[in-house]
């Protein structure tokens, strides 16, 4: 795998995401700058956003919000005990990862557009709403685009290219590599826990 390896780096050291990619595209609404602020915004510093249009605030904001729920979430919760053995310190970066892979392969559950067409919609607004994001996620944008990395979280395939290129980024990230193995293993567990997890989110974000 060249360039920009597929996959988000951790937050040892590099930013993470609450469900990446999958999980906050899905949680952003329709404003094209609610959606582009919150993919971008593992790139945007500091509470100061007065730099950036009001939509693009509240992607920003609804990102950080998602993440927070998220690392409130983690305290505990089976998934990452189960996967603290394989992964390490890296297991919330790892769940993360898994959650889109849930998303993803139970997508019609949850959304009535396809997951294909929403993916190529996504790709499109974020590509015409480039311009507004910080260096680099502009330079990782085309590498996702053309990975299409958001249905590629459908298989445990993907799950596991996606874990392998965060592998080889970060430090000590080779305990990450086949963690795939322990989604497999215990899938009916985290599935059910990600069917209590994403409905818990949603009406976290509709009470804010």
């Amino acid at each position: 795998m060249s360039g920009w390896q597929r996959g988000r780096p951790a937050r040892t050291g590099l930013p993470c995401g609450a469900m990446n990619f999958l999980g906050h595209l899905f949680l952003s609404g329709d404003d094209p700058l609610v959606i582009t602020g919150n993919f971008m915004a593992d790139a945007v510093k500091g509470r100061d956003l007065s730099r950036f249009s009001a939509g693009l605030q509240r992607g920003i904001r609804l990102h950080r919000r998602i993440d927070a729920f998220t690392d409130g979430h983690r305290m505990g919760h089976p998934g990452h005990v189960r996967l603290r053995a394989h992964a390490g310190h890296y297991a919330p970066v790892v769940m993360d990862l898994f959650r889109d892979h849930l998303l993803a392969r139970d997508w019609r559950r949850w959304h009535d557009e396809p997951l294909a067409a929403f993916s190529a919609r996504m790709y499109r607004l974020l590509r015409a709403h480039e311009g507004h994001m910080p260096e680099r996620t502009r330079r990782m944008l085309p590498y996702m685009v053309q990975g299409d990395w958001l249905t590629s979280y459908a298989s445990l395939e993907g799950i596991g290219a996606a874990l392998h290129g965060l592998s080889v980024r970060v430090p000590l990230g080779a305990r990450m590599a086949g963690a795939e193995a322990v989604l497999a293993d215990h899938i009916a567990d985290f599935e059910q826990e990600f069917g209590e997890f994403l409905p818990a989110i949603i009406r976290h974000l509709q009470a804010a």
